[in-house]
């Protein structure tokens, strides 16, 4: 058992059947989800700072954001989602628990939403859609969180291929660059204070002043 097995063993706690066939059905069709260590930070950090309003960019099948809103009643969660078929999936699933009336879903691309007819009180921002487009996504919908509310920006490491001096496919490689660069930047922006964590595939927790 080597160091990150173990703390997964150590934080194992039982599943709800429905979260498990979410998760099946993400391995099952290579749906990208949060790593479980990530979702475990992430949930914490909700916890601790008592967030009640929050907003995700890249909904998928509505793992991440469901998870959210069951942490408890005050939770409401609004996401993002440009896939028409992730979209329905989400749908789906929040039906299954329940949750129509604590997630909402805007079925746009997230570039193209009217950032401003959200508000400006959101507690929480959580990135986790296109990775090329992350500093779009951090600039566009700052706008939106409250001060002292938190970005959680999500796979800043991408599958540790950041570490990696040559990429084969030039994609691939375009990617991990404006990744590096998005991680650049988010050290150097002075309007938050941003802390990085090896925790699932690289989180960033920045703090609006």
């Amino acid at each position: 058992m080597n160091k990150d097995e173990y703390f997964l063993f150590l934080n194992e706690q039982e599943k709800n059947e429905k979260i498990i066939g979410i998760e099946n059905y993400a391995i099952k069709n290579r749906v990208p989800i949060i790593q479980k260590p990530g979702l475990d930070f992430l949930t914490a950090i909700i916890k601790i700072s008592k967030c009640k309003k929050i907003l995700e960019i890249g909904t998928a099948i509505g793992y991440s954001a469901i998870n959210c809103a069951l942490i408890n009643k005050d939770i409401y969660v609004t996401t993002i989602e440009r896939d028409e078929l992730m979209l329905k999936e989400a749908k789906k699933n929040i039906e299954l628990f329940n949750l129509n009336e604590k997630i909402t879903i805007i079925y746009n691309d997230a570039l193209e939403v009217n950032e401003l007819e959200l508000g400006n009180d959101y507690d929480l921002i959580f990135i986790d859609a296109a990775k090329s487009q992350y500093q779009k996504f951090f600039e566009k919908y700052a706008k939106c969180l409250k001060k002292g509310g938190l970005i959680v920006s999500d796979n800043l490491i991408f599958h540790d291929l950041i570490f990696k001096e040559t990429i084969a496919n030039r994609n691939t490689m375009q990617l991990v660059n404006k990744i590096k660069k998005y991680n650049l930047w988010l050290k150097s922006n002075t309007l938050f204070n941003t802390k990085f964590f090896n925790i699932g595939d690289g989180i960033a927790l920045s703090i609006k002043k």
